[in-house]
């Protein structure tokens, strides 16, 4: 035990108790305890990865706070803890990062420079424009995302560990490590063996900055100017024109149909028919479906491959050609789909070849104002467009070959069981399991697994070359499990030479990576030793916890619980804990495109983290929490409540226990029975993942403790002649041991500090305090703190100091009050330095009058 300060303070705990931690192994998972337990006396956290390109915001504090109260719990609940942590290094977040870091751009077709020195490191030259950026090969570029991953991964463990985190160190992973990379793999292929994962040229959702597919959970829609062109498409009976308002005019050249609603009266008469587009001449047919919106716009829509997503919808249900004119640059292509087949329609492709969407967009307006095919000016309006979460262009549709895993969008029988796996399991809050059940029965299409960047997991398979070195799509060529990890790109397949690569008859390598997300719904394996260390698995999964953000149900949750499914038939978790945003003053929800993001380590210095961990405390899972860091008002009372255990441990301490004592004294049996109410009711408020009620109901006792209780009893407990000093220094000594270790899991620092002065070991490893179960009043406490409060106040409007002496003191109560009063009045006495107190009965406890020693008494 380490001797008590003269004057505690809450500055430098963090850094001490880290060292001791570490040295002692406090947070280590004990595997030959888990072993003797079982699998029922581990507790499980499938951690989040933090993005590793950066730096931390505030609200990887609150969440990650949140998660380890729950462990801390737990840990003293007696469960061998398992609580990894990995860093999710590779994807686009990482690259983008790499690149405006090092002033460099990837190039796939350079050739690796062992020499490259990039042009700086980080400062005021870093650029985001492609242009100033030096192009570099790929390898080159992946050698300096590990090495910028490697130094942001220090700063975010540091910035952890500062805050209280109690990870086992030792368990961590990296989302591009070879075992990673192995994993996800073998995981894939599995999914492949069983034709779950399949490849399709297909419509694809696609970012014309980053040049790569993107999937339907990375999508968002933000509010942009746009206008409705009210455009003239002719009937081929000659019976007139049918009008159609779109805001994208620069697809008409991909025409392939006009849609209208199978109720709307207007164009029942033309389904079946055709009509020619504008500009360009080519017939196309008048359909019924009922996406087709009869109050938007002219109610009737042009179909074009493709607009928008419901244009894929279209296209796929009614069979009609594709005539993609929008390449993966976000330019019109060079040559005009074969539709386009007159002079004339050619001419006016030529026109808009080339050109960004923006500008051919211009032109073609300008072309049919010039055919007097564009009714009217064009009508401004803002509305929802579809971006890359990361990105900042709008996406595009274009046709490419990718890599999909199926995730129960065209399978009922899957979407039911990842419904039904989704309602076995406990969600804190529970209305969050609403969310993931609205996106799972929302989903239009598998999930699009490929991706087209350079930092990731490469996709295990090459394919066989045709006699013309054409990639044969039908002969993909899978590696023998024992070759994993491999680089299709680097290693060759089974049966092949070097020398064969891309050559006619040979092979060719996949380039493309896997998306981040499917690397990160791995996380369980990953952490958990699946297909690597079979002992680990069984004690760890399914894992107990899933904390995480309520913005990635949908990606991360969502394909966390697919893989599970696909791969054992089961949820990977018991529970999810669903935490909230961060919110500015403004209560808008904090971003970094929103510049509002609050980096948490100025805060942490200048408070101290047990009192930011206080914050992150006080609010409840799922419930946004505002943050000003102008005005930290919660912070700062954290960090009041921690000072406030350090004093008070230090001034209990100085209370002898005598051997043999017990607690006798009616107040201080009060006082216990209080707190075995407490206990137990915030026992089973962390038990049901509310450690905000458990911190409210421990921090309410405390101040009462504090304020009332130690006030009563300082004066019985400091004379050693009274026969009541053992009871109070007992009841003291219990019961800051029980406070201590109620307020551990959220003044990590401040607890461990206290308890080292009057316990051996980490209060992290104490029991979890239970009810004492003493025979007690607890309104003994209520009703002496109530007399107390009073004489307070009658000093205080006395302008009288509180160490003023009493003659007299005159209370009214009820006969069950006075009665309470009487058996701890030795107390109320001393505190109040009472000489006499007289009762008289009365409806409610009041002081009736107060005479006060006058100075020439």
């Amino acid at each position: 035990m380490a001797e008590v300060p003269d004057k505690p303070a809450l500055e430098g705990l963090e850094a001490k108790w880290d060292a001791a931690w570490e040295t002692a192994g406090t947070y280590l998972f004990d595997r030959d305890a888990a072993k003797t337990k079982g699998r029922a006396g581990v507790y499980s956290v499938d951690t989040p990865p933090p993005t590793a390109s950066g730096s931390l915001h505030i609200g990887h504090v609150f969440s990650y706070t949140h998660t380890d109260l729950k462990v801390r719990f737990e840990r003293m609940r007696g469960k061998t803890v398992f609580y990894p942590i990995g860093w999710d290094d590779n994807g686009l977040p990482t690259e983008r990062r790499v690149q405006n870091y090092y002033g460099v751009r990837c190039d796939p077709t350079l050739p690796y420079d062992p020499d490259f020195t990039p042009p700086f490191e980080g400062g005021d030259n870093k650029s985001s424009k492609a242009a100033d950026q030096i192009p570099i090969s790929r390898r080159n570029f992946i050698e300096l995302c590990e090495r910028l991953t490697v130094e942001d991964e220090k700063t975010f463990e540091s910035l952890f560990r500062q805050l209280g985190l109690s990870v086992d160190w030792r368990q961590t992973y990296r989302t591009i490590s070879d075992e990673t990379i192995r994993t996800n793999q073998l995981a894939f292929l599995q999914n492949y063996s069983r034709g779950e994962a399949y490849q399709d040229l297909a419509p694809t959702l696609w970012d014309v900055d980053f040049r790569s597919a993107i999937a339907q959970a990375e999508l968002e829609d933000r509010e942009q100017p746009g206008a409705y062109h009210r455009l003239a498409f002719h009937r081929t009976d000659g019976g007139g024109d049918i009008h159609i308002e779109t805001t994208r005019p620069e697809l008409l050249a991909a025409c392939v149909a006009l849609v209208a609603h199978p109720d709307d009266e207007r164009y029942q008469p033309f389904f079946g028919t055709t009509v020619t587009t504008p500009v360009f001449g080519v017939e196309v047919p008048v359909l019924a479906h009922p996406l087709a919106q009869i109050d938007k716009g002219s109610g009737i829509a042009m179909v074009c491959t493709f607009g928008d997503v419901t244009d894929i919808i279209w296209w796929r249900e009614l069979n009609l050609p594709n005539r993609t004119i929008i390449g993966k640059d976000g330019r019109i292509v060079a040559d005009a789909p074969e539709a386009l087949s007159t002079d004339a329609a050619q001419a006016a492709f030529a026109e808009l070849a080339g050109k960004t969407v923006f500008s051919a967009k211009k032109r073609i307006v300008e072309l049919l104002q010039e055919s007097g095919e564009i009714i009217g000016d064009p009508k401004p309006i803002t509305h929802p467009v579809k971006f890359f979460e990361k990105g900042d262009r709008p996406l595009e549709i274009v046709s490419t070959r990718q890599w999909y895993l199926r995730n129960g969008a065209k399978n009922a029988d899957l979407r039911d069981a990842l419904i039904e796996r989704g309602r076995g399991m406990t969600w804190h809050p529970d209305f969050m399991r609403v969310r993931y059940e609205n996106w799972v029965g929302g989903l239009t299409g598998d999930w699009l697994v490929s991706r087209q960047r350079f930092f990731g997991v490469p996709i295990p398979v090459w394919y066989g070359l045709d006699e013309n070195g054409d990639r044969d799509y039908a002969r993909v060529i899978t590696p023998d499990l024992g070759q994993l990890p491999v680089d299709p790109t680097i290693d060759v397949p089974a049966g092949y030479e070097p020398s064969q690569r891309g050559v006619p008859g040979g092979f060719d390598g996949e380039q493309d990576i896997f998306d981040t997300w499917a690397t990160s719904s791995l996380t369980p394996q990953l952490a958990g030793g699946w297909e690597r260390d079979e002992e680990l698995w069984g004690l760890v999964a399914p894992f107990d916890l899933r904390p995480q953000g309520q913005d990635i149900i949908r990606t991360w949750l969502f394909s966390t619980m697919l893989r599970s499914v696909l791969q054992d038939g089961r949820a990977p978790w018991s529970d999810a804990a669903i935490s909230g945003f961060i919110v500015d003053p403004d209560r808008k929800k904090m971003s970094k495109s929103k510049g509002n993001v609050v980096t948490p380590a100025d805060i942490l210095d200048a408070h101290g983290s047990d009192a930011v961990r206080y914050w992150a405390a006080s609010s409840r899972l799922g419930t946004d929490a505002a943050f000003d860091p102008q005005n930290p008002t919660q912070v700062k009372i954290g960090r009041r409540l921690a000072i406030k255990l350090l004093n008070a441990a230090k001034f209990v301490l100085t209370f002898p226990v005598p051997e043999g004592a017990a607690v006798t004294h009616d107040l201080d049996r009060s006082m216990l029975a209080t707190l075995d109410t407490v206990v137990a009711e915030a026992t089973r408020a962390f038990e049901g993942y509310d450690h905000a009620r458990a911190l409210e109901l421990t921090e309410s006792f405390f101040w009462t403790f504090c304020d009332d209780y130690l006030e009563l009893v300082k004066e019985r407990a400091y004379d050693q002649t009274d026969v009541g000093q053992a009871s109070a220094a007992l009841a003291l000594r219990l019961a800051l041991s029980t406070l201590v270790r109620l307020l551990a899991p959220v003044l990590s620092f401040a607890a461990e500090e206290t308890w080292s002065w009057f316990e051996e070991g980490s209060v992290h490893h104490a029991a979890w305090p239970a009810p004492l179960g003493l025979e007690g009043d607890p309104r003994v406490l209520t009703t002496v703190g109530d007399a107390l409060i009073g004489v307070r106040r009658a000093k205080t409007e006395a302008k009288a100091s509180q160490k003023t002496p009493v003659t007299r003191l005159v209370i009214a109560a009820t006969p069950a009050q006075i009665a309470l009063l009487r058996s701890a009045e030795g107390d109320l006495r001393a505190v109040g330095r009472i000489a006499e107190i007289d009762y008289v009965e009365g409806d409610a406890l009041t002081v009736e009058s107060i005479e006060l020693e006058t100075a020439d008494a």
